[in-house]
C-alpha cells in the first residue's frame, strides 16, 4: 500500500469537519474516504460522494464477507462503516486517506493498520465550551444537546488512545498543529 491513512476522530461540535476539510486543502496529496451507510440519502446528498448508500442486506452481506474495516449498527438496520474497497481506491490511487469517523471506529482502523495510519483526536477545550457550541449553532433541541454532551464526555475517555490529541481553543492553532502532524507523519 502505498499512500498512508489519517484519521480524525472527535465529539460532536469539537471542529473536526472544519479542520478536515481545511487539511484536504493543503497538498498532502489526499482524498476523503467515503463511508457507507444504509439510511437512504438526504436532500442533495450523492451515491459515492456523501456516503454510499446499500440497504440494510447489502450492508449485511457486505459484513458477512469482511468488506468493512469498520461498522456499527447505530440503530436498528440503520449501518454506517468502512469499505476496505475505499482504502484500497485512494491508496491504489497513491493517495493517503483521510477519515472523519467516530472514535470507536478510528481506533479500530488505526489497530489494523498501525505505523500506517495517524489517529488525531480533535477535543473541545471543555465540555462547558463544548456545550456553548453546539447551543450556538442552533441545530438541535436540548436533549439533543444533553446526548451529544453524554457522547462526548465517553468519547474524550479515549482520547489518550490516539496518537495525538489536538485541543481545538483557536482554530487557527489548531490547524497549524494538525498540519505540522500531518507532516512529521508523511515524512516518515
Amino acid at each position: 500500500m502505498s499512500g498512508k491513512l489519517i484519521i480524525f476522530s472527535a465529539p460532536s461540535g469539537a471542529g473536526k469537519s472544519t479542520i478536515v476539510q481545511h487539511v484536504l486543502g493543503c497538498g498532502f496529496n489526499m482524498a476523503f474516504s467515503v463511508s457507507a451507510t444504509s439510511r437512504a440519502p438526504r436532500g442533495s446528498e450523492v451515491h459515492g460522494v456523501d456516503y454510499y448508500y446499500l440497504t440494510p442486506d447489502e450492508f449485511r452481506s457486505k459484513i458477512r464477507h469482511n468488506e468493512f474495516l469498520e461498522y456499527e449498527e447505530v440503530y436498528p438496520n440503520s449501518f454506517y462503516g468502512t469499505l476496505r474497497s475505499e482504502v484500497e481506491r485512494i491508496t491504489g490511487d497513491g493517495k493517503n486517506v483521510v477519515f472523519d469517523i467516530d472514535v470507536l471506529g478510528g481506533l479500530n482502523i488505526k489497530k489494523q493498520y498501525d505505523e500506517q495510519a495517524l489517529a488525531l483526536f480533535i477535543a473541545p477545550p471543555s465540555i462547558e465550551v463544548l456545550h456553548q457550541r453546539l447551543v450556538s449553532r442552533g441545530t438541535d433541541s436540548p436533549e439533543m444537546i444533553a446526548k451529544r454532551i453524554g457522547k462526548a464526555e465517553f468519547e474524550l475517555s479515549f482520547a489518550p488512545q490516539f496518537d495525538r490529541v489536538i485541543v481545538n481553543d483557536d482554530l487557527d492553532k489548531a490547524k497549524k498543529e494538525v498540519e505540522q502532524a500531518i507532516r512529521e507523519f508523511l515524512s516518515k
